[in-house]
C-alpha cells in the first residue's frame, strides 16, 4: 500500500517536472557559456600568434637583409679587386713578349713575373693562354700540378677573351680539380688579340662554416657553387633546361658532377627578395627566411638563409602565455561564482532540511504500520521456507542412497564382466584336466591344475582391482613386462583363438622410416619391453582389447588379429588390429563410456573398454580407437616405458 494518496502522487510528479525544466535550461546556458569562452580563447590565441609572428618575421627580415647586403658587398669588392689584376697582367710587357716571342728566356721571365704577382696579390693561380688555347706560362710553373701545357680552348672565359671581352667563369679546374672563379682579359699586340691573361680565385672561404645561418651563391643558371652546407653544392635552385645542362657538360664547368635539384619549397613570398622556404623532402624539414641578392657582374645570385625557429618559439610562447592567462582568469571567475552558489545552496539546504525533518516524522509514523504488517507476512514465509528445506533435505538423503545402490550395481556388473574370461578358461582347463586324468597323463594334468590355481588367484585380484572403476587411484610405479602379459592373455584366450590367425610383431620406432616389423618372441622377458603398470591390470587391458577383436572377427570368413608392439624413446605402444567390420561414426566417440555397447542384448555389459581406459589413465598412459585404412578397427594402447641402459630387443622368433 502506498503511503501517499493520488493527489499527493500527482503533486510529486508535477514538482519533479518543474525541477527538471530549470535544470535542463541551466545545462544549456552553461554549455553556451563554455562554447563562447572557448571561441574567445581561440580568437585571442590566433590574434596573439598572428601579431607575434608578424613582429618576429619583420625583425628577422631586417636582420637578414643587413647580413645579406654585407656579404654581397664583401663578395662584390673581392671580385672587382681581382678583375683589375687580370687587366694589369694582360698589359705587362713580359706577358706580351712571351706570347709574341715564346723563347725560353721570355717564357722564364713571364713565369717569374706571374709567380711574384700571384704571391703579392694572394690569388690562387695566374696564367697566360696562347691564341690557340695552350697555356704557355703560369704562376705554378714549377709545381707538379702546373697549368703550363694544358689546353683551355673549350673554356668559356677563354672564348670571351678571344672575342675582346672580359671573361668571367666559375668552375672546377681540369688540372687541379679545385673549384675557382676565373677572370680573363684579352692580350693585344698592335691591335690584334694574341692571347689571354687569366686569374683564378678560390672562393671556398666566402660562405664560412656557420651552418645555423646557411649562405649559398648560384651562377646565372641557378647552380649552387658556393655554400656553407657542403651537401648543397652543385645543386640547382630551379630546374635546368636541356640546352643549359648540355653546355655545362661540354665545358666541364663542374667536372661533370651530378647536378640535382635542391629540395627547397617556397611556402610564402614576402616580396621580390624575401621568401619563407622549407628545405628537405618531407614536411619536417627546417624552415628558413631566404633573402636574395643579385650581383650584376657576374650574373650571380646570393641567397642568405635565416632560421625562423626562434620566431616560431616566440609566437608559441606568447600564445601559450595568453592562453594560460585567459584560462586562469576564467577559472578565478568560475571559482568565485561557484563559491557564491555554494553559499546560497547551503542556506537553501538548511531551510529544506528543517522542512523535510517535519515531514519525515509524519511519514515515519505511516511507515511503521506498514512495516508491522510486512513483518507478519515475513514470519509466515519463513515458516513455509523452513518446512520446504526439511522436505528437500529428506529428498537429498534418499537420492544419495539411490546413488550408492547404483554404484553397487555398476561394480557388480563390472565384476561379472571381468570374471567371464577367467571362468571360461577355468571351464576349459577343468574339462581338459578330466580328460588327461582318464588317460593317465599326470604331468599335463598337473600343469592344468597349476593354470587353474593361477586363474583362481587372478579372479581374487580382479575383485580387489575393479574398485578402480568407481574410484580413481594414484598412478603406481609397478612394472610389467609386455611379452609376459601377452603370453598370459593368449593362454587365457587360447580356446577362442583356435580358429583365428594371430600375429604378434615388434617395430622399433627409433629405427627411422626404414624400420622392419619382425615377429616378437613371447617366451623371453626382454628388459626393453617393460612398462609402468601392474601385471594384473595390464593383462586386464589386453584381455579386453583382444576379446573385443575376437568379437569383431567372429562372423568374418578369414579372421585375423595383428598385435604390433612399437618401441619409442619414452613410451611403448601396443596396437591391436582386426579385419572385422570396423567402428561406426556414431559409436566411435562413445566407445569408452560405461555401459555403452554395440553388441546385442545379453552379449556384453559395455564395461570392458571403460575399465581398460580407467586402468590406462591411472598408469599415466592413453587408450584410443580408430578404423584401419584397409578395414577393421585398431585400438592403440600407449604406456610409459621403463628405460634401461642398453635395450636388447632379442632375435625374431622362427
Amino acid at each position: 500500500m502506498s503511503p501517499l494518496g493520488p493527489a499527493e502522487t500527482g503533486a510529486g510528479y508535477a514538482t519533479i517536472a518543474a525541477c527538471h525544466r530549470p535544470e535542463s535550461a541551466t545545462v544549456t546556458r552553461r554549455l553556451i557559456v563554455v562554447l563562447a569562452l572557448a571561441a574567445t580563447l581561440a580568437a585571442a590565441c590566433a590574434l596573439t600568434w598572428r601579431i607575434a609572428w608578424q613582429h618576429g618575421i619583420g625583425t628577422l627580415r631586417q636582420q637578414a637583409a643587413v647580413r645579406a647586403d654585407r656579404t654581397a658587398s664583401a663578395l662584390k669588392s673581392t671580385l672587382d679587386r681581382y678583375e683589375s689584376l687580370s687587366y694589369l697582367l694582360a698589359t705587362h710587357p713580359f706577358v706580351t713578349d712571351a706570347l709574341e716571342h715564346p723563347a725560353p728566356e721570355s717564357l722564364a721571365r713571364a713565369n717569374r713575373y706571374l709567380e711574384d704577382a700571384n704571391r703579392h696579390t694572394h690569388a690562387t693561380v695566374t696564367y697566360v693562354i696562347r691564341a690557340d688555347g695552350l697555356c704557355i706560362a703560369a704562376s705554378n710553373w714549377d709545381r707538379g700540378d702546373s697549368f703550363v701545357g694544358s689546353a683551355y680552348r673549350f673554356r668559356p672565359y677563354f672564348m670571351d677573351a678571344m672575342k675582346g671581352e672580359v671573361g668571367r667563369f666559375f668552375g672546377i679546374g681540369t688540372v687541379s680539380h679545385v673549384p675557382g672563379y676565373f677572370i680573363s682579359e684579352p692580350v693585344y699586340r698592335d691591335g690584334k688579340i694574341i692571347g689571354a691573361a687569366v686569374v683564378k680565385l678560390n672562393l671556398e672561404w666566402f660562405p664560412g662554416i656557420d651552418a645555423s645561418e646557411p649562405l649559398l651563391v648560384a651562377d646565372e643558371h641557378g647552380v649552387v657553387f658556393l655554400s656553407s652546407v657542403p651537401q648543397w653544392k652543385y645543386r640547382t635552385v630551379r630546374p635546368l633546361s636541356q640546352a643549359v645542362a648540355t653546355s655545362i657538360d661540354e665545358t666541364w664547368q663542374y667536372a661533370r658532377q651530378p647536378i640535382t635539384l635542391l629540395p627547397m619549397t617556397t611556402l610564402r613570398s614576402l616580396g621580390a627578395d624575401a621568401q619563407i622556404v622549407r628545405l628537405g623532402d618531407g614536411r619536417l624539414g627546417p624552415y628558413y627566411l631566404a633573402m636574395r641578392r643579385s650581383l650584376s657582374v657576374p650574373a650571380w645570385q646570393q641567397i642568405t638563409m635565416a632560421p625562423i625557429t626562434s620566431v616560431f618559439e616566440d609566437a608559441r610562447n606568447a600564445t601559450a602565455a595568453v592562453g594560460f592567462g585567459f584560462v586562469s582568469v576564467c577559472l578565478l571567475v568560475f571559482y568565485w561564482r561557484t563559491r557564491r552558489a555554494r553559499l546560497r545552496e547551503m542556506i537553501r539546504g538548511r531551510e529544506l532540511l528543517q522542512r523535510a525533518y517535519a515531514e519525515l516524522n509524519l511519514r515515519v509514523e505511516e511507515r511503521t504500520a506498514d512495516l508491522s504488517e510486512a513483518n507478519a507476512r515475513l514470519q509466515t514465509e519463513v515458516s513455509e521456507r523452513t518446512r520446504a528445506e526439511s522436505e528437500l533435505r529428506a529428498a537429498h538423503d534418499e537420492l544419495v542412497q539411490t546413488s550408492k545402490l547404483a554404484a553397487l550395481g555398476q561394480m557388480a556388473a563390472g565384476i561379472t564382466h571381468e570374471l567371464n574370461q577367467p571362468l571360461a578358461a577355468l571351464r576349459a582347463f577343468s574339462d581338459n584336466t578330466r580328460v588327461l586324468l582318464e588317460r593317465g597323463d599326470q604331468s599335463s594334468a598337473r600343469e592344468n591344475l597349476e593354470a587353474i590355481a593361477a586363474l583362481t588367484e587372478r579372479m581374487g585380484k580382479i575383485t580387489n582391482q575393479l574398485k578402480l572403476f568407481v574410484g580413481r587411484a594414484q598412478p603406481r610405479n609397478a612394472r610389467a613386462g609386455v611379452p609376459r602379459a601377452l603370453r598370459n592373455v593368449l593362454n587365457v584366450l587360447q580356446k577362442r583363438l583356435q580358429t583365428v590367425a594371430v600375429e604378434v610383431s615388434l617395430l622399433d620406432a627409433d629405427a627411422g622410416v626404414g624400420a622392419v616389423r619382425v615377429p616378437l618372441d613371447l617366451s623371453a622377458d626382454l628388459p626393453g619391453l617393460t612398462v609402468y603398470c601392474d601385471d594384473l591390470r595390464l593383462e586386464q587391458v589386453l584381455i579386453n582389447l583382444i576379446g573385443n577383436a575376437l568379437d569383431a572377427v567372429a562372423m568374418v570368413p578369414e579372421p585375423r588379429i595383428a598385435i604390433d608392439v612399437e618401441v619409442a624413446d619414452a613410451s611403448l605402444v601396443v596396437t591391436v588390429h582386426d579385419n572385422g567390420l570396423g567402428i561406426s561414426a556414431e559409436a566411435l566417440p562413445r566407445l569408452f563410456e560405461p555401459f555403452f555397447t554395440t553388441k546385442e542384448m545379453g552379449q556384453g555389459l559395455g564395461l570392458g573398454l571403460a575399465i581398460a581406459s580407467s586402468i590406462t589413465r591411472d598408469c599415466g598412459g592413453s587408450l584410443s580407437a580408430r578404423n584401419g585404412p584397409q578395414g577393421g578397427a585398431a585400438f592403440v594402447l600407449t604406456l610409459r616405458r621403463v628405460r634401461v641402459p642398453a635395450m636388447q630387443l632379442g632375435t625374431p622368433s622362427a
